[in-house]
């Protein structure tokens, strides 16, 4: 290509970008704010979710909290002591102490609304005591505690539960590495994922709804 070709190419391309830019964050019209939509939209789904996820290893790298699973009385200002009390009897069955509980990663849970981070992980790499989103026979992937590991070979099976249920559910008593979707790292942006849920809120039984009730 000639020098001028390349010119005019350089040229054409930076109008272009140009009209692209001020369509996108400088037209006040409606057909701007909803182009503005829409291009969010798609670079959101298809480009920043799909790259970060690259990055962390799971093909769910943000994930919003849609239950009281994991709820703490007082949520951020909980009291770990009075809360253990409550839930004691739930773990000594598996052997994990008050010790060995407040060692563990969110030792004062997460609650509905919460935007965790999520990482991906590998079945030999669980620990006790990690939160790990896992797929089972639910719409959306649970988001619970490990409270036993038991491998075989380079089989792992996982047996997790929520912090604030009364004990398992059905589907959490045999956890294959299959169904790891990841691990969660921290809490990025506490009830940030109400912005979404509420949305949703009313197409719920009627006993899930709503934010976490304090017992």
């Amino acid at each position: 290509m000639k020098k001028s070709d390349t010119n005019k190419f350089l040229e054409k391309s930076k109008k272009v970008f140009g009209k692209f830019w001020f369509l996108l964050w400088k037209d006040d019209s409606l057909f701007g704010w909803i182009f503005s939509m829409v291009f969010l939209f798609i670079f959101i789904k298809f480009i920043f979710f799909p790259g970060i996820g690259f990055i962390l290893g799971t093909s769910l790298p943000l994930a919003i909290v849609e239950s009281c699973s994991m709820h703490h009385n007082g949520n951020l200002m909980s009291n770990y002591d009075n809360w253990w009390e409550d839930h004691e009897s739930k773990y000594s069955g598996f052997d994990i102490n008050n010790e060995a509980f407040s060692n563990f990663g969110f030792k004062r849970g997460f609650t509905k609304g919460d935007i965790l981070l999520i990482v991906g992980v590998r079945p030999e790499k669980v620990k006790l005591g990690d939160v790990i989103i896992f797929s089972a026979s639910q719409q959306n992937p649970i988001i619970h505690r490990v409270i036993d590991i038991d491998s075989s070979g380079d089989e792992y099976v996982f047996q997790t539960v929520g912090d604030n249920n009364n004990g398992q559910l059905a589907f959490e008593k045999k956890i294959s590495g299959d169904q790891l979707v990841g691990r969660a790292l921290f809490r990025i942006a506490p009830y940030a994922g109400w912005v979404k849920l509420v949305f949703f809120e009313m197409s719920r039984p009627v006993h899930e709804r709503g934010m976490c009730s304090e017992n």
